[in-house]
This record gives structure tokens, C-alpha cells and sequence, in this order.
């Protein structure tokens, strides 16, 4: 895990939304046998703490997605307090359609994308996407946010690689890896987030992986040339 996104662990506090509305985390009150749904039902009651608690599950992993985007902790950071406070505000209007997470991400990844279109896109490498295959064929490049043991040197030197062609793949297919290889969303999860069919995920995931395997080639080359 890199500095930065360690450094965000411990990045709490207390947000205002526009209508007024403090977002408080407290650790010492983790409510871990309550569902989400419950947690969404009482928050919009008007239950800041209940609202609080999801902050607390999901806080880590909208950070750890928005950083993997945009690979800037302090945009990463402004871009979590983003996803919180809109979905505070938007939370009368939820309806409970699909999950609280898939929600929340979808807050998170459009937020994300708006921030790097106005930034202005990092230029895409060229590549022949050849046919569309199924994603499954194509095997995954990005690491998961679940390792069980310390990265080696070697899988640490790896990651920060692999996150650095991340930054060069168009928003779309960045953001489809992104969900896949380091969220472990399933492909129905990534079309709800994504707003597409899963077919279209699949595609995305596929050209994506093609893409970083090549700019990953084209890395390892240049290294061994120096």
C-alpha cells in the first residue's frame, strides 16, 4: 500500500453538508451488526451518527478508488469529502435500488471524472484494440486491495508500476479496472457504478487490461535499455 494511501487512514473528521448537517466519525461507537439498509433508513431519519458509521465502513475504500484515479492524495482526499457530502445531501432521494455501495461509488467515480476532465486528461497511448474478447480470457494486472501478507520489494516496485500505466488508460477503462482488479466488484456491480451494460463492462475491462499490459512491456523495455 502506498504512503499516501496509508497516510489517508487516519484522516478523520468532521464534514458539513450544505444543508447544514455535520458528518461526525466516531470509532469508538462502529456499529458492526447493523446492515447498511438499516444504517440508510435511520440516516435519513435524520440519524447523523448512523450516516457517520457508513462514512466509517466505507471511507478507506472511496479513498483507495478516487487515489487510484487521479494518483494526487490531496485531490483523493477532496474527492472522498466530495462523494460523502453529496451523497448526505442526495439521501432522501435514495431509494434503496441498488446497494448503499454501489451508490456511493457511483457518487465517487463520476465525481472523480469531472474533477479530471476540467484538470484537463493525461494523454492516452495509442493501441490497436483488436476484437473484443471475453474479459475473463484476459488475466488481471492490478492489485487487489485485499492482500493477506506485506507486499515484497519486488510486488511493491510492481504496484507503483501498475499504477502508473493505470494513469495513462482513458477514464473509462481506468475506472472499469479500477472496480474489477483492486475493488473486486463483480461485473453486475461495476454496470450499476458505471451506469452501462455488462457487456460494455467486460469490453472496458478487457481493452483495459490489454492496455496496461502493453504500457507495463513498453516500462520493463525502457528499464532495460537504461
Amino acid at each position: 500500500m502506498a504512503a499516501e494511501e496509508r497516510a489517508a487512514r487516519g484522516n478523520r473528521g468532521r464534514w458539513r453538508a450544505s444543508n447544514g448537517v455535520q458528518i461526525g466519525v466516531n470509532r469508538s461507537a462502529h456499529e458492526t451488526n447493523v446492515t447498511d439498509a438499516e444504517l440508510v433508513q435511520r440516516a435519513q431519519r435524520g440519524s447523523a451518527a448512523a450516516f457517520g458509521e457508513l462514512v466509517l465502513r466505507y471511507q478507506d475504500r472511496i479513498f483507495n478508488a478516487c487515489y487510484r484515479m487521479c494518483r494526487q492524495h490531496a485531490d483523493a482526499q477532496d474527492l472522498t469529502q466530495t462523494t460523502f457530502l453529496r451523497a448526505l445531501e442526495a439521501l432522501p432521494r435514495f431509494r434503496g435500488g441498488s446497494g448503499f455501495y454501489t451508490w456511493l461509488f457511483r457518487i465517487a467515480i463520476n465525481a472523480t471524472m469531472t474533477q479530471r476532465r476540467a484538470a484537463g486528461r493525461r494523454p492516452v497511448r495509442s493501441l490497436d484494440r483488436g476484437r473484443d474478447g471475453d474479459a475473463e480470457a484476459s488475466t488481471p494486472v492490478a492489485a487487489s486491495r485485499d492482500c493477506a501478507a506485506g507486499p515484497s520489494v519486488e510486488e511493491d516496485e510492481l504496484q507503483q508500476r501498475v499504477a502508473e500505466a493505470l494513469a495513462w488508460l482513458d477514464e473509462e477503462f481506468r475506472a472499469a479496472v479500477v472496480l474489477k482488479d483492486i475493488e473486486g466488484m463483480d461485473y453486475a456491480e461495476i454496470a450499476e457504478v458505471l451506469e452501462v451494460p455488462v457487456g460494455t463492462v467486460k469490453s472496458r475491462i478487457h481493452r483495459g487490461r490489454m492496455m496496461l499490459r502493453e504500457l507495463l512491456h513498453d516500462q520493463r523495455a525502457a528499464l532495460d535499455r537504461a
